[in-house]
């Protein structure tokens, strides 16, 4: 059934006409999106960003070969509330709050997904209580893409794992789900950064010429596995330390012999069970900062200098959002993850 309300036939959604970098992104008015058989319309109050989204909107062969042709929208990461649902649909109502991925078009007040869908192209999943709209809207392509990477390797209660770009989005969730399991980690960051990774867990050691000796010098026993999510630097120091491949994954440059991984191989229920977490209060993401979607460009500036330190969120909940706001440890208490 088709939920009754009074909305404009009109929205905000950002589009692109061009490939590039952040100065292609506009904010404009399109008409709303209606919902066909097997459909649930979606009234997005949250949008995360990722690098893949301006990756992939950059040039035009990139695009291709995520499928994205223009006009095209940005963002895949959301969460939001169920408005619409069409004929046949099950376990989805008008109210039902969701999150999950809407490939290329989340930043947008509605996005139209199957129902049955079940990739972060196409999807949505009930949001738990006890996990707010912000952080809903942060889980999906991140939360998958660590699942995948430590998948990979393995990580258990014996191992160190070294992290590379621990700091990321992605390894938000990486290093307090290898915490999880039980795992020593160490990661790699920027001075400045040390801080952070301590609360989240890892054990900080400074990215650049030298790593491989600032390794042995805080862990003599070595380590046994790493993550590399960050160029390829992680990747060769492991190596050098003595990683045999089976136990090396990236997500960032390809390495012969090395294992790639990306959001597609997580195991099925992964973003649920780390939707779990979250609402356990064992995993947090810290948000960075959060936009009104009139400053797409800006948030989008600002998630390119991969030097973000947590997620970036675009905020379309109805109300005034103070510009740029940082909110910092949002959703967070420092401390280790799964104690």
């Amino acid at each position: 059934m088709q939920a009754q309300s009074d909305r404009p036939s009109t929205a905000r959604a950002v589009r692109l006409g061009s490939f590039g970098g952040p100065e292609v992104l506009d904010v404009r008015e399109v008409p709303v999106p209606q919902t066909g058989p097997g459909q649930v319309r979606v009234r997005v109050t949250a949008a995360g960003l990722n690098p893949m989204d301006w990756i992939m909107t950059a040039d035009a062969d990139t695009a291709a070969r995520f499928g994205l042709r223009l006009p095209a929208g940005f963002g895949t990461d959301y969460a939001g509330v169920v408005d619409q649902v069409g004929a046949g649909v099950t376990g989805f109502a008008p109210g039902d709050r969701v999150f999950g991925g809407a490939l290329s078009r989340a930043v947008a007040d509605f996005v139209v997904l199957d129902a049955a869908g079940e990739t972060a192209a196409n999807e949505a999943h009930h949001t738990p209580d006890g996990v707010d709209d912000r952080t809903a809207a942060t889980l999906t392509v991140a939360g998958r893409t660590a699942c995948a990477a430590l998948a990979a390797v393995g990580p258990g209660p014996d191992d160190t794992v070294l992290i590379g770009g621990a700091a990321g989005g992605v390894g938000v969730f990486a290093v307090q789900l290898a915490r999880i399991a039980g795992a020593r980690v160490i990661g790699t960051g920027s001075p400045s950064s040390a801080g952070y990774l301590r609360e989240l867990g890892a054990e900080p050691v400074a990215y650049g010429d030298g790593l491989a000796d600032r390794v042995r010098a805080l862990a003599p026993g070595g380590v046994t596995a790493a993550l590399d999510l960050y160029g390829a630097e992680t990747v060769h120091v492991a190596r050098e330390l003595g990683v045999p491949d089976s136990r090396l994954c990236t997500i960032a440059v390809q390495v012969d012999g090395v294992a790639g991984a990306n959001g597609a191989n997580a195991a099925p229920g992964a973003l649920e069970e780390i939707a779990r977490l979250v609402a356990a209060g064992r995993l947090r993401v810290p948000i960075a900062a959060s936009f009104p979607i009139e400053q797409i460009r800006r948030a989008a500036e600002l998630q390119a200098g991969r030097h973000v330190r947590g997620k970036v969120v675009i905020d379309l909940q109805p109300g005034p959002v103070a510009p740029g706001t940082a909110f910092g440890m949002h959703a967070w208490t420092p401390g280790t993850p799964g104690s």
